[in-house]
């Protein structure tokens, strides 16, 4: 056996080894790029042949084949309690000023930190947002549109109450026919 080809196979090893203890899609496909190595080794192709080889296929792989791979994979996860807020509505308990570098929202019966995305915007307690990120433990909102547009009063300075479906689908109708 040669030199380059047991060098391939111990980066083969070390590539699946490190997959199998992270789970993270990413060290498996250079164990692709060094089978190819080794088979170029076989053939006794000079080193900087298995060189490029090994990092065009590792490449190749990691970029063309892993999103599919990660999108396959993760189907099924569930998304942790940070993960899920994106998307989310809140509630404003607490004036959201990223000047002053205050804010509190309510999402699902838990208090979180609140920034806007709009530094120069100041959004009022009562004022429903939707979550857009979450930064470290601070949820990034922006307010939402179509809340606004149901309070034709203007009225900022309330907390909703809270809705069941039927009632919604109502106010939704009431909306659409006016």
């Amino acid at each position: 056996m040669s030199e380059m080809m047991i060098f391939w196979l111990v980066v083969l090893i070390i590539a699946i080894v490190v997959e199998v203890f992270t789970m993270g899609l990413t060290s498996i496909w250079f164990a692709g790029g060094a089978l190819v190595a080794i088979l170029t080794a076989i053939l006794q192709a000079p080193v900087f042949l298995q060189v490029i080889l090994f990092f065009v296929v590792s490449l190749l792989l990691l970029f063309f084949t892993r999103p599919v791979a990660v999108r396959y994979f993760n189907k099924d996860r569930v998304k942790t309690n940070v993960e899920s807020m994106v998307g989310r509505q809140a509630v404003v308990t607490g004036e959201i000023d990223n000047i002053q570098g205050t804010g509190q929202v309510t999402v699902g019966g838990q208090e979180w930190s609140a920034r806007s995305v709009d530094d120069k915007l100041r959004i009022p307690v009562g004022n429903v947002v939707n979550i857009v990120a979450v930064s470290g433990v601070k949820l990034i909102v922006k307010v939402d549109e179509q809340m606004q547009k149901v309070d034709p009063d203007g009225l900022k300075n309330h907390i909703p109450e809270p809705m069941s479906v039927s009632q919604m689908e109502e106010m939704e109708s009431r909306a659409d026919r006016s």
